[in-house]
């Protein structure tokens, strides 16, 4: 069977999309379907695939467990390389929007709210910025994470999906982030995206991360979010008014802000560099 797919990236953390509205042409998306497209060798590569599915037709099928009742048109169905579902992605919300404003499917003047596993996010588009709702941020305390033979504290944070914030004084510290950094799996059971952060200068800051089911990754949305909570929590900011980081990662810059409201706000790029068709 052929069908219609686009490639899009949010500062290099990239994705195969797969346009199917009513939710047809892919039924319940498989694993070895979703490692196929993603493979960078005998697929199209990515870091993920997104399903650009309404709302509806994702709740008629047997995997929409979750999402049931969420008051937005279309649903991002997002998948890892390695096949499993993600609650949220960050980079992948933006160029999700980017598509849906591209394809005349939404009015980019106006709020874009998107159903994800993690409830409805409202983005904004602003030329080529994308600035994504994230909601609240949940700090969980304190964990230990590892890489080759070092033992490291970090903080347990909640963006939409479970992080551990470590930091460090340089990123080289970080290791081969292709393996997976070990973490305590009774805090963390299904797994957990991995940050390692170094200071560059006041509200800025540089990250590596590891993400769960895709391996170190060129950037993520939702690990900027909590390394930018991390690090407001551990220079004591006093949030009497919104505050803006500068989040540095290999494949670009995103900048977040935390409101007085307690709300994070992820802005940064998010562009679609190829379409065609595929068999995979």
């Amino acid at each position: 069977m052929i069908y219609p797919f686009l490639k899009g990236h949010g500062t290099e953390n990239d994705f195969v999309l797969l346009p199917d509205p009513d939710g047809s042409v892919h039924g319940e998306l498989s694993l070895d379907r979703v490692r196929a497209l993603c493979d960078r060798r005998a697929g199209i590569g990515g870091d993920g695939v997104l399903r650009v599915i309404r709302t509806s037709a994702y709740d008629a099928l047997a995997c929409s467990a979750g999402s049931r009742g969420q008051e937005a048109e279309w649903f991002m169905d997002y998948r890892n390389s390695d096949g499993s579902t993600s609650e949220m992605c960050g980079n992948g919300i933006r160029v999700f929007a980017r598509y849906l404003v591209d394809e005349g499917l939404v009015d980019g003047s106006a709020p874009i709210p998107v159903g994800t596993r993690d409830g409805v996010k409202v983005l904004r588009v602003e030329g080529d910025q994308i600035t994504a709702d994230m909601g609240g941020a949940r700090v969980l305390g304190e964990t230990v994470v590892s890489v080759d033979h070092l033992e490291l504290a970090a903080v347990h944070i909640e963006t939409g999906n479970p992080h551990a914030v470590a930091f460090v004084d340089s990123l080289d510290e970080a290791g081969p982030l292709l393996v997976a950094p070990g973490h305590d799996r009774s805090v963390y059971p299904q797994g957990v995206n991995v940050e390692f952060v170094a200071r560059r200068g006041e509200r800025h800051v540089a990250m590596r991360v590891h993400e769960r089911g895709s391996g170190e990754t060129r950037s993520c949305g939702t690990g900027a979010c909590a390394v930018m909570v991390a690090s407001a929590l551990d220079d004591g900011v006093i949030r009497d008014a919104d505050v803006t980081y500068r989040v540095d990662v290999p494949g670009g810059t995103l900048h977040v802000t935390w409101t007085v409201d307690d709300r994070v706000f992820l802005t940064g790029p998010a562009v679609i560099v190829a379409r065609g068709t595929t068999d995979l």
